[in-house]
């Protein structure tokens, strides 16, 4: 049983009531809780707030409050979150995709349509694919690219996988399940990342919701958070198209670091870029020429 009402503008103001002090944005969180359950939209919720709603959608919503309030994120509960414009479902082995990695895409998307204009494809490797985001964010604008996204999780690969099916985007997205480079076969014009970069000693100190539900194989960048950029850099040219670019995700307080990391193994800095918050979040890199 519940004590949530039925009808649809008093079960929202009672679910905003009731994630009031447990969250930080009440009002958005029980919308989108209450919407996603019941099927309806905020219009409807406004123009016909006597809408009733049967016992088990309410029942529904009421296990997804309490979720809520224990403090699980609330795209978890949901199952997907949009990135790019694209729903893209979530599962436990994926990260969730979040409005800094956009930045990424934002930073390579132009080299990614000249190439697909000069050459007719553009090929694309996605380092720790998670749910696809970055791959299938770069194929849904560009129709000549293909991209192959790499993970060390079955789980996130199959998850990326139905991402890019759901998408219309399967064709052009391969998942490859690989320890980096290690299964890797072939030459890309762009290799992304947005590699796990926080240091082991920081995971306890991050917010409840990112390290108790995302994915710690995708948060651990070793004891400095620098360690998948030392293989990156060290692997990716046996990889890489001439006068290819790599994008990767850092960090606020690593650029100087990586960017020594990857001048050491001969790429210069081809740009770098700061996030809505105005940090320092990605880097483009492309090899020295000989």
């Amino acid at each position: 049983m519940t004590d949530l009402p039925d009808a649809l503008g008093p079960l929202l103001r009672e679910a905003r009531a009731r994630l009031g002090t447990t969250v930080d944005d009440p009002a958005l969180d029980a919308r989108l809780i209450v919407e996603h359950f019941s099927g309806t939209t905020r219009t409807q919720a406004i123009a016909d707030p006597e809408r009733r709603l049967g016992a088990g959608i309410v029942a529904e919503i009421d296990a997804a409050l309490r979720r809520r309030a224990g403090g699980e994120p609330v795209h978890r509960i949901l199952g997907y979150r949009e990135f790019y414009g694209l729903r893209l479902s979530l599962s436990p082995e994926t990260l969730e995709p979040r409005p800094d990695t956009e930045t990424l895409v934002e930073a390579i998307l132009p080299f990614v349509k000249a190439v697909a204009a000069r050459e007719g494809r553009c090929r694309i490797l996605d380092l720790g694919t998670g749910t696809g985001a970055i791959a299938l964010a770069l194929l849904s604008v560009v129709p000549t690219a293909n991209a192959t996204g790499v993970d060390l999780s079955a789980g996130a690969l199959a998850t990326a996988a139905s991402n890019a099916g759901k998408l219309g985007l399967a064709d052009r997205f391969t998942a490859l399940q690989s320890d980096w480079f290690e299964k890797v076969f072939g030459r890309y014009h762009v290799i992304a990342a947005n590699p796990p970069y926080i240091t082991t000693e920081d995971i306890g100190n991050l917010q409840d919701e990112v390290r108790n539900f995302d994915p710690r194989l995708a948060l651990d960048g070793g004891a400095d958070g620098l360690n998948p950029y030392r293989t990156i850099a060290a692997e990716a040219a046996r990889f890489l198209e001439t006068e290819g670019r790599i994008a990767v995700e850092i960090g606020h307080t690593q650029r100087n670091e990586v960017c020594e990391i990857f001048a050491a193994a001969g790429y210069v800095s081809g740009g770098a870029f700061r996030d809505l918050g105005g940090n320092d979040r990605v880097i483009v890199f492309e090899r020295i020429k000989p």
